[in-house]
């Protein structure tokens, strides 16, 4: 357990390092901005074309585990709609609440973190977790923010989910490097370090633009926040080790992806959603900030944990 918590204090390091950076001013939210779409577009592109580009469907597809982290991140997303309902919140802050108790920070934190800890085998693993938050509940927070305003669902809706599917960078590098493997197309070896090159930034520069972007965040609406983040570092990877180890047959290796890819703390694009709608964007700032402090420690405890599977 030690030596988990030693290994994942770079991790955290670099975080606090571009937190204070983005506190003193010394990263404006400007240039955070400019650092997080470069990891975006780029390096983390890079990084995801890499791995998929030498991964077979065959490796990557495995609908058991599918099934079960589907499965498992629907049940808590229920609940915590649920919740929301119940204390007459409406349809669209659901939904942003839904988000905050399920949708972690697999992009920049869990793809460097676990390809590291666990090995470069749960990356596939990994992507098919990203998979399932883009497609499935990235389209379904629009889907249902845009349904409750206009009181109806229109095609309009499904355009605007397709067409923000197609613009996001990890869902093309992804296909774009399954379609390389599948087709056998030769990665030329100056390409190839050219991404090995693009990509290593991705690691240092997500976790320090994780880091600057939490300066900006306040915490406020503690009480909610706190149950969400309960959702997401406990009751989330809790539900989907019940679907993994005990009704569908996943390896015990994938299981243990996807039980800490989802003991991650909130996504830092939920909060974007969430102001972009203008929908409950402090609650989701506070959010994200409870569970990045806590996953320091919740994070650690789930690898060790996992680790001995």
């Amino acid at each position: 357990m030690v030596e988990i918590f030693l290994k994942t204090l770079p991790f955290f390091g670099l975080i606090g390092l571009g937190y204070w950076a983005g506190r003193t001013r010394f990263f404006s939210e400007e240039a955070t901005a400019y650092l997080t779409k470069f990891v975006f577009y780029f390096a983390l592109s890079a990084m995801l074309f890499k791995f998929s580009a030498n991964l077979s469907i065959a490796d990557i597809l495995d609908w058991d585990f599918i099934l079960a982290y589907l499965l498992g991140t629907s049940l808590i997303y229920g609940l915590a709609t649920l919740v929301a309902i119940l204390r007459q919140r409406g349809i669209a802050e659901a939904a942003v609440e839904a988000q905050c108790a399920v949708i972690g920070n697999v992009g920049f934190l869990g793809i460097p973190m676990l390809s590291l800890l666990l090995g470069e085998a749960a990356i596939g693993f990994v992507m098919m977790i990203l998979a399932v938050d883009l497609i499935v509940f990235g389209s379904l927070i629009v889907i249902l923010i845009t349904g409750s305003r206009d009181g109806r669902m229109r095609l309009a809706v499904l355009k605007t989910v397709g067409t923000g599917l197609l613009r996001n960078p990890m869902i093309v590098s992804i296909v774009l490097g399954m379609a390389c493997s599948s087709l056998s197309v030769p990665i030329p070896k100056p390409f190839n370090e050219f991404l090995d090159l693009l990509g290593g930034a991705a690691t240092p520069g997500a976790l320090f633009a994780v880091g600057a972007s939490l300066a900006s965040k306040s915490a406020e609406r503690l009480s909610v926040a706190g149950w969400l983040s309960f959702c997401k570092l406990v009751l989330h990877p809790a539900a989907v080790a019940v679907f993994a180890l005990l009704i569908f047959p996943v390896n015990a290796y994938g299981a243990g992806v996807m039980i800490a890819a989802a003991a991650l703390p909130v996504a830092g694009n939920v909060y974007m959603l969430a102001q972009h709608y203008g929908v409950a964007p402090q609650r989701v700032s506070a959010s994200i900030l409870i569970t990045t402090a806590l996953s320091i420690v919740t994070v650690p405890v789930v690898i060790a944990w996992v680790s001995s599977f």
